[in-house]
């Protein structure tokens, strides 16, 4: 199995191959995950966690295709060091705030699940840190309230007793001003209802 097949089985899922190391092969949504998933059963019957069980199903099915076993970042505890697999690809990075950044996706980052392989070819190769090359770092200063900032660590009171104001409904409802703007966030051009979407899953109100 090489990385090419199996971003070519995720393409009708909304999903792609964001980076693999050893064995393991890690899988995010991409652009045009949320009209696939909007549509599925899990989306509207109602039940808790639907993209936890879509990806679940959605996974589960291509690696029983593939002869693959699966982890998902829902499992535990103990729960799988995904944040560390997603650094060992080379192409997940820390960025200036702290958050992870990715090549492709910048920090609209929304690892599903990893297939794992007894073997695999040609693993994706590393790319350049994404953030040397960004002059302005806009990320630093986007967080109104500096939950997110050059100093860590992540504020995670302050942000959601943010998103609890009249001011921080623009966060809730679009998506994080940090993730927002770093550059290559947008030209991952993720639709504001899926940022929603992931919020509500952060902070239910």
């Amino acid at each position: 199995m090489t990385p090419e097949a199996i971003s070519v089985a995720c393409a009708p899922h909304g999903l792609m191959v964001m980076g693999g190391s050893e064995n393991r092969v890690l899988l995010g949504c991409d652009a045009s995950f949320w009209r696939v998933f909007r549509d599925s059963a899990e989306y509207g019957d109602g039940t808790p966690h639907p993209l936890d069980r879509w990806s679940k199903r959605i996974i589960g099915g291509m690696a029983k295709d593939m002869g693959a076993n699966t982890a998902f970042p829902s499992d535990g505890p103990p729960y799988a060091p995904f944040i560390a697999w997603a650094m060992d690809t080379g192409r997940f990075f820390q960025s200036p705030v702290g958050m992870m950044v990715h090549d492709v996706a910048g920090m609209m980052i929304s690892i599903r699940g990893a297939l794992i392989f007894d073997d695999i070819a040609d693993q994706p190769g590393a790319s350049a840190h994404p953030c040397e090359s960004c002059a302005d770092r806009p990320c630093i200063m986007a967080c109104p309230v500096n939950a997110l900032s050059a100093i860590p660590p992540y504020d995670v009171p302050a942000c959601k007793a943010y998103l609890d104001t009249a001011a921080g409904k623009d966060c809730m409802t679009r998506g994080c001003k940090v993730r927002r703007a770093c550059p290559i966030s947008q030209d991952f051009n993720r639709p504001d209802v899926q940022s929603h979407f992931h919020m509500k899953a952060f902070h239910p109100t």
